[in-house]
């Protein structure tokens, strides 16, 4: 079994080497002491078995697993227990709460030993806990070895591109590989509209509404102009009066 450890404590990743010590049949394949180095070890490496911290500077563990997708298995290891529902909605093998002892990591590698056997991946797992989820507050967007944070309040409009989307936010455009549908559910309503089916527009970048001969415009503050369908425009006044 291929095996990787993510945490931001150097005590922590050696207790969990040492648990690990005790099967012969484990390599560990890297050590990462934050999120972003994981999604890139996690990409490259692909192990099978990823022993992930919740809490960590600048990528948390669900975002983790967010940008790392593949068929890797997780097992969360955190000092808080607040988080063990939405660990396992995201399908995560356990849920190692701090401190633990070598038995109870026993048993966490066992279940991922049992769960290695099932083939299914996790990116599709993520996709539908993210979609029962409160609302993003940020977006996560992989380009090449990096990742864009993007917080939703500062995205001015998402625009349909196939089965990608590009996010706009502060003149700069982001292409993410997602479909608009999916990330229109993972939004708060209240704050983005579906004002046409290729736009996903933030309400409060809205200038005015123009009207057109046979349809209506939406014009941000920095000029852009985005179309607005009849249905979309019937939202945007419905939700803004």
């Amino acid at each position: 079994m291929r095996v990787m450890i993510v945490d931001d404590e150097d005590l922590a990743r050696g207790l969990v080497r040492e648990f690990l010590g005790k099967h012969a049949d484990v390599e560990i394949v890297a050590e990462c002491a934050n999120g972003f180095d994981a999604v890139k070890a996690i990409t490259e490496l692909a192990p099978d078995l990823v022993f992930l911290d919740i809490q960590m500077p600048k990528l948390n563990g669900f975002e983790v697993v967010e940008l790392a997708a593949g068929k890797s298995r997780y097992i969360f290891v955190t000092a808080f227990d607040q988080y063990a529902l939405k660990a396992f909605e995201v399908h995560a093998v356990d849920y190692l709460l701090k401190p633990f002892n070598q038995l109870r990591f026993d048993e966490a590698l066992a279940h991922a030993r049992t769960s290695l056997r099932n083939s299914a991946g996790v990116a599709a797992m993520v996709s539908e806990a993210a979609a029962r989820n409160v609302p993003l507050g940020r977006v996560l967007i992989r380009d090449g070895t990096r990742v864009h944070v993007i917080a939703v309040d500062k995205i001015d409009f998402i625009e349909a591109q196939d089965d990608y989307v590009r996010i706009h936010s502060e003149g700069k455009g982001y292409l993410k590989n997602q479909r608009l549908a999916e990330l229109e559910s993972q939004l708060d309503p209240a704050m983005f509209v579906r004002v046409h089916r290729s736009y996903l527009l933030n309400l409060g970048c809205i200038s005015r509404i123009e009207q057109g001969k046979d349809s209506h415009s939406a014009i941000l503050a920095d000029g852009t102009r985005i179309p607005v369908s009849r249905s979309g425009y019937q939202k945007v006044r419905d939700l803004i009066g």
